[in-house]
């Protein structure tokens, strides 16, 4: 996240998407060690990753690389990757089956073993970054799994943000209200939401969270 800040930051404002998905995989890839890139373009579950939602004033453009939303007005939008649904229902199917052995929920929000289940295939999955779904990872990001929303010129509020918000609303305000209910009334993330893991106690959300939202 922070070398993608960084980049960010520096780079030009008329950057094109395609350029910066090229430059940003350049900068990225200079900071792996020459010895460690063979090992890396074998096992991309072992590279630094992140997600990035980006507005391009210049371009009144929305770049979605990775697993990230926004709303255009009242329009919603994400990117979601492949098979996160499908491990969610995994998860779920899992923490049903263990609550209706007897375990407490309790000792699932402290220690999710229905997670562990899907580790291995969560592994798997990520083998398949930058093939099958886009990340920032410092290799080839494929343009077709990128989502570019362009705007026409009229004013549009946006809204930017992670996937950590359940439900992705008008306000941060409204946004975090949301999230505080899910986690009040479905705290292991298995009924209308569903998640690859639960909220913690000690914890005040169950994932990273990023929001702005502006007007242009």
């Amino acid at each position: 996240m922070q070398l993608t800040e960084r980049y960010i930051r520096r780079m030009p404002k008329t950057t094109t998407c395609e350029q910066f998905l090229t430059g940003v995989t350049a900068y990225f890839h200079k900071h792996y060690k020459k010895s460690m890139q063979p090992r890396l373009a074998e096992h991309p579950e072992d590279r630094l990753t992140c997600s990035a939602v980006i507005f391009s004033r210049l371009n009144r453009e929305v770049w979605m690389v990775g697993d990230c939303q926004c709303l255009i007005g009242n329009e919603y939008y994400d990117n979601p990757k492949p098979y996160e649904a499908e491990l969610a229902a995994m998860r779920a199917e899992e923490v049903k089956r263990q609550l209706a052995a007897g375990v407490k929920q309790e000792e699932l929000l402290i220690n999710d073993t229905a997670r562990s289940v899907i580790i291995p295939r969560m592994i798997e999955t990520m083998r398949q970054q930058n093939i099958t779904y886009s990340v920032i990872d410092g290799f080839h990001i494929p343009r077709q799994h990128v989502r570019i929303i362009t705007l026409d010129f009229r004013p549009w509020e946006i809204v930017l943000a992670s996937d950590g918000y359940p439900f992705l609303c008008a306000t941060l305000e409204e946004s975090e209200r949301r999230l505080l209910q899910q986690r009040k009334e479905d705290p292991l993330n298995i009924g209308t939401f569903q998640a690859t893991k639960a909220f913690r106690p000690d914890f005040n959300s169950f994932d990273d969270r990023a929001y702005i939202r502006f007007t242009v």
